[in-house]
């Protein structure tokens, strides 16, 4: 499990993933700086063995204000940051996968890289990136056993989402089929998926986890 800045949180998840009987360990690094992604890999190998599953997870806060008010800063931190930790951790395991000639790598982007809304110029364009990205090493790392999916979430109701506006949550709920939002469980069940042996032939593949809001 790797975190930036919130340790608690983290320690949180560790500790619940003991209890539930499984292997665990809390390592911090900045994805977005080689070195730290390197030791990282280095530090979970030499604890727990060589991994053979990469969740990119990892996400850059940005402002939500229309593209004229955006600054560059703003727009680089985000585009770049989020095509930094995937391309550092992705290039820190792949030797070894292709090694033992087997993996499973998962990015997890948003449904707004395809479905974009005002203000979230920066973020569409970040994860339409990491899309492309996980398209292009599916292709070239299939004839090494490697995988590589994608799980694009919709509005999920998380610490980060949950202060937003009722009638907001209410509004997505109404246009979504389903009828409400996306919770941690379910993009958890959809990675969880793609990293099983029920999916050992499904790779390239974008996922969409939004209750069918990608429809309407």
């Amino acid at each position: 499990m790797n975190y930036v800045a919130s340790r608690a949180k983290g320690q949180h998840v560790v500790d619940e993933i003991v209890a539930a009987g499984g292997r665990a360990i809390l390592v911090r690094a900045d994805a977005t700086v080689r070195s730290e992604a390197e030791a990282m890999v280095r530090g979970v190998e030499a604890e727990l063995g060589p991994v053979d599953i990469l969740v990119n997870n990892a996400s850059i806060g940005f402002p939500i204000v229309p593209f004229a008010e955006y600054a560059w800063e703003d727009f680089q931190r985000k585009v770049e940051g989020e095509a930094k930790a995937s391309f550092f951790t992705c290039q820190a395991v792949i030797p070894g996968m292709i090694q033992r000639r087997s993996g499973c790598i998962v990015n997890v982007s948003s449904t707004l890289s395809r479905f974009p809304g005002p203000g979230f110029v920066a973020h569409s364009c970040a994860k339409s990136g990491l899309d492309g990205f996980s398209r292009a090493l599916a292709l070239e790392l299939g004839p090494h056993g490697i995988r590589v999916n994608v799980v694009a979430p919709g509005l999920t109701l998380t610490d980060a989402t949950r202060d937003q506006p009722a009638q907001f949550h209410e509004a997505i709920a109404a246009h979504t089929p389903l009828r409400r939002l996306a919770e941690p469980e379910d993009i958890a069940g959809a990675v969880a998926f793609l990293c099983s042996p029920a999916a050992r032939h499904v790779t390239g593949v974008y996922l969409p986890v939004c209750g069918g809001a990608n429809m309407m």
